[in-house]
């Protein structure tokens, strides 16, 4: 099975500032991991230098009055920010965003284009998965959607598409680009959006005219574990899949879900992500993964990087590298201990009712 890994130094001519908590460092930290286990000279996988997306492309989903906006405020000339979701906070203005934009949109298109021309049958770029923007503005942290470009890319070669984010956040920017179009299955995975931006994301959330039933939401209370993350996944993904039959899956790979990030309250591990990836790489029949949310820099690292091991059929040794330890205060170990969430029987009851609603209400209505 064929591999690629998409990623530049470039990425890091770029900054949200010193106090976002979205920091690009944290993809360095993840190629710099993957190199100290020697993932990158395997004799099926590509590392491949990201090219940047072209405007012409950026254009296919995001409005000419926006891409207008992010250019000019990339180069230095702030006007028309807050219509456009641009200014101090989530999404900030900083001198390049443009050029980042491109490049992290670049390096998803590239991996789709991998796949569709058959010359991969997996492709990982954890610099995009930035699901939140929408045509007309930013929103969380998320300046172009790479992941909708990518999804439009496939329909155009004829793809049926199955979107999968884990992300703690709901995947509000790719399901709303595809809740009416049967084309394309959007699941997601997230902390309940009554507690967690960016608000939406309920299990009633179905879809809409042809796509009625085509968008599938998992809404999971603060405290869920692997282990009960587990059960919702194994009981929902694969029937839809059986049902709906993907050309290929687009998977956003967010672990802000993790026990130990600062933005989310989730209480996963690197065991039940390790599951997912599994999952997707025994079951997908092609699969382009993108990186996402992640706010600890050593958890996104990790996991991503067990992400690559696995989708290259590797098993790592669990003790980090001598030559990155010091970059990985407090952890000392690739995978993390097994952990129970102290709120299991609610957060299991939810899932059980999000699998109820589901079964009763979506499968239904899903079919290839």
């Amino acid at each position: 099975m064929e591999t690629a890994f998409v990623y530049t130094e470039r990425y890091f001519d770029f900054d949200y500032g010193e106090s976002h908590p979205l920091k690009i460092e944290r993809l360095r930290l993840t190629y710099e991991l993957c190199k100290a286990y020697d993932l990158f000279g395997l004799p099926e996988s590509r590392l491949i230098e990201t090219v940047p997306a072209s405007e012409a492309e950026i254009l296919l989903f995001h409005t000419q009055a926006y891409v207008k906006v992010l250019k000019e405020t990339s180069g230095g000339t702030f006007r028309g920010l807050y219509p456009h979701g641009l200014g101090p906070g989530d999404n900030p203005i900083f001198r390049g965003l443009w050029e980042w934009s491109l490049l992290h949109t670049g390096a998803t298109l590239q991996a789709a284009k991998l796949i569709a021309d058959r010359e991969v049958e997996i492709a990982f770029n954890i610099a995009g998965g930035l699901h939140h923007a929408h045509s007309d503005r930013a929103s969380g942290f998320c300046y172009v959607n790479d992941p909708v470009l990518a999804i439009l890319y496939f329909l155009e070669r004829g793809y049926r598409v199955m979107y999968l984010d884990i992300d703690a956040h709901h995947g509000d920017g790719v399901q709303w680009a595809f809740y009416e179009e049967p084309r394309v299955l959007t699941v997601s995975f997230h902390q309940d959006g009554h507690t967690l931006f960016p608000g939406t994301g309920n299990v009633t959330e179905m879809g809409k005219g042809p796509g009625l039933g085509y968008a599938v939401n998992v809404p999971m209370l603060p405290g869920t574990d692997d282990e009960v993350f587990w059960e919702g996944f194994s009981a929902i993904i694969p029937k839809l899949m059986e049902r709906f039959r993907p050309g290929v899956v687009v998977s956003q790979l967010g672990v802000d879900s993790f026990v130990d990030d600062p933005l989310a309250f989730l209480e996963l591990t690197t065991n039940g992500f390790s599951e997912v990836i599994s999952f997707m790489k025994e079951r997908a029949p092609a699969w382009l993964a993108l990186g996402g949310g992640g706010y600890h820099a050593g958890n996104v690292a990790r996991a991503w990087t067990l992400a690559w091991a696995i989708m290259n059929d590797v098993d790592l040794p669990n003790d980090l590298p001598a030559a990155v330890r010091d970059r990985f205060p407090g952890k000392t170990k690739l995978r993390d201990p097994v952990h129970h969430g102290a709120r299991k029987a609610a957060c299991e009851e939810r899932m059980k009712q999000c699998i109820r609603w589901i079964n009763d209400h979506v499968l239904p209505l899903v079919h290839e």
